[in-house]
């Protein structure tokens, strides 16, 4: 796991110090080794996190055995040892200098050209330079688990893992202006969507990819996407699909447990995370590392859950206890951690448990993907509900009367606001969330900012899909990959943290894509088929209660202890000095939000306070 960094200029426009400047800027993903690579138009940078082979030698950047190819690169490819075989093979006996999954990409590519990217199992950004064509190429993994953003002004091209690090390069920032678009999105979603970024130069490099840069432009084609894996039929019979995944969550867990250094597994006690560390200690000969936080006077409390899962296992249990202080004070730095307005307040306990593992261990797996690919979250219920004909009368003016009931029916109003299909998604996904339904947007922006945020297109898939089953596969291209991974990227590698992800193995994401729904959610049982596979391991009745997210109090502490920020950032003077949103408007949420009650707010609030401060500062 690394940071890589890089340009192709046709221009005088960046240069060695530049480079070393934006690699600088990401040190904290690789403090073990940097390395770069320069000629007349290419740069490429990297920091290093040793995790396989940890020797100087598989230092980056690497250059190929022929010396054409210089490669940089970020990620883990698993399944790098039957690679190796290949190439093996294929050269009549060529034998590698390192035991690294990187000289095994480096070589594949030189063999097999992009096509190589096919072969891979794992979470990957690569950047390939080829100094006889002098052409960049760049690839990202399937799923999109590992970041790549990149600056593109039809001569320029440069790129990082993260956009601190192009924003290092003044000839960016003054090319850099806020993307208004992104801007819309982020207020309904409380994320930037790919290809978005929070400026309009600058780009999310698109998951399952790969792109030539040369001195004609930059041309980018897709390799993987999940529309193109659904198949006309669905697998139905429940004791063979139990039998098939489980067999892939075993190898999943097995390659990810391929390590140089010590792991463990974020255990919160809940299915996702207990299954992959149930097969992790199944597969380990001695007991796991596994992580766990609490904060200290929560009104909820999942620790001893998770106590008694690792007591069931026989791992070896780290349980931390953090106060609201402890939270508190990574509020301030959720900006500069993730570079752009990102809402996504679980970000806080997850900066704090990959501090704390960070003490013991330097990779760790992670369960998410679960509640996406098998339909773990309330909107998959959503979406079958307001599918449902009867329902579909209360859509529109007549939610009005659930308006005028308590707070929950109030919040549950938005739901049933009229939107056409191709949005309703975006728009279960976005009031689940408690954020900005489009006419919200639309209320709140002064009219100049205004911009389409449409972003579920009709796709050609073989099948037609169920309400849920549309609801699911929005959440895995834009909420898994724009929410939940760049939360556990950025959270973990802000302390030099691997963190992988079992559950979002390709095969595994293919596998449930074409199950039968019913395998999925069935009834009232969210994530059935996933469910019975752990109760192989662990008991049905550790896990007899409800659902319970990964997060933090911040109604409350936007009410009291945060309450400074809604003071700082949302004041008339603030607001109308930014000059993006309606006062009004703004102000109207927030005497919702402190005189009137309506508490649920508290993420729309949240929204604003962001976005507000961000524009303090947008060149940061």
């Amino acid at each position: 796991m690394c940071g890589i960094s890089g340009y192709y200029t046709q221009g005088n426009d960046f240069s060695e110090d530049i480079l070393r400047k934006m690699t600088a800027a990401i040190s904290h993903r690789g403090p073990d080794a940097d390395g770069f690579y320069f000629n007349e138009s290419v740069g490429l940078g990297h920091k290093r996190l040793s995790i396989i082979d940890l020797s100087a030698s598989a230092n980056q950047p690497m250059i190929s055995h022929n010396s054409r190819y210089a490669m940089v690169y970020n990620g883990e490819i698993y399944n790098f040892k039957e690679i190796e075989k290949e190439i093996v093979a294929h050269t009549n006996g060529f034998s590698l200098k390192t035991s690294s999954d990187s000289e095994v990409i480096l070589e594949a590519f030189s063999i097999w050209g992009p096509d190589f990217v096919n072969k891979l199992n794992g979470m990957f950004a690569i950047a390939i330079y080829d100094k006889q064509e002098n052409n960049l190429y760049i690839f990202r993994d399937r799923v999109g688990i590992k970041p790549i953003y990149y600056f593109w002004d039809k001569q320029n091209f440069a790129f990082a893992s993260e956009l601190k690090a192009l924003m290092q390069s003044d000839f960016i920032k003054k090319n850099s202006e806020i993307n208004y678009t992104a801007v819309n999105h982020f207020l309904h979603l409380g994320y930037i969507p790919e290809p978005h970024s929070i400026y309009k130069s600058i780009y999310k490099f698109p998951a399952g990819s790969w792109a030539i840069v040369s001195n004609k432009g930059i041309e980018i084609k897709k390799f993987w996407s999940i529309e193109d894996k659904i198949s006309e039929t669905t697998l139905t019979d429940e004791n063979e699909a139990k039998e098939k995944l489980k067999e892939l969550l075993v190898s999943s867990v097995k390659y990810r447990m391929i390590s140089d250094v010590p792991f463990g597994t974020f255990l919160s006690g809940g299915i996702d995370s207990s299954i992959v560390t149930a097969i992790a200690q199944s597969i380990s000969n001695v007991p796991i590392n596994t992580f766990n936080i609490r904060f200290e006077d929560a009104a909820f409390d999942e620790s001893k859950y998770a106590k008694q899962i690792s007591d069931y296992l026989g791992t070896k249990h780290h349980q931390y206890t953090v106060t609201e202080k402890d939270a508190l004070e990574f509020i301030p730095q959720m900006l500069r951690i993730y570079d752009e307005p990102f809402a996504d307040s679980s970000a806080v306990p997850t900066l704090l448990v990959s501090k704390l593992a960070k003490q013991n261990v330097t990779m760790t797996l992670s369960g998410d993907g679960g509640d996406e690919l098998f339909m773990g979250y309330g909107a998959y219920k959503w979406a079958e509900r307001l599918n449902n004909p009867v329902l579909q009368l209360f859509r529109g003016p007549s939610k009005l009367g659930l308006s005028l009931l308590n707070n929950k029916y109030k919040r549950v109003s938005h739901l049933f606001e009229k939107v056409n299909n191709v949005e309703l998604p975006a728009h279960i996904f976005s009031q689940e969330q408690y954020f900005f339904s489009k006419g919200e947007v639309k209320n709140l922006l002064n009219p100049q900012y205004l911009s389409d945020n449409e972003i579920s297109k009709s796709e050609n898939i073989s099948r037609k899909l169920s309400p849920s089953e549309k609801q699911s596969l929005f959440d895995f291209k834009y909420y898994l990959k724009d929410d939940l991974l760049v939360k556990v990227d950025r959270a973990s590698m802000q302390f030099s943290l691997e963190t992988r992800v079992p559950l979002l193995d390709y095969r595994i994401v293919e596998f449930a894509y074409n199950l039968d729904p019913s395998l999925r959610l069935r009834n009232n049982t969210s994530k059935y088929l996933l469910k019975k596979v752990l109760y192989d391991y662990i008991p049905e009745k550790y896990f007899d209660r409800p659902k319970w997210g990964f997060g933090i109090p911040l109604g409350k502490w936007l009410q009291k202890d945060l309450r400074y920020l809604i003071e700082e950032n949302l004041s008339e003077n603030s607001v109308k000095s930014a000059g993006i949103l309606n006062y009004d408007v703004v102000k109207k949420y927030k005497d919702e939000f402190l005189v009137k009650g309506r508490t649920y707010y508290y993420n729309r609030i949240w929204l604003i306070i962001l976005l507000q401060n961000f524009m303090q500062n947008p060149k940061q």
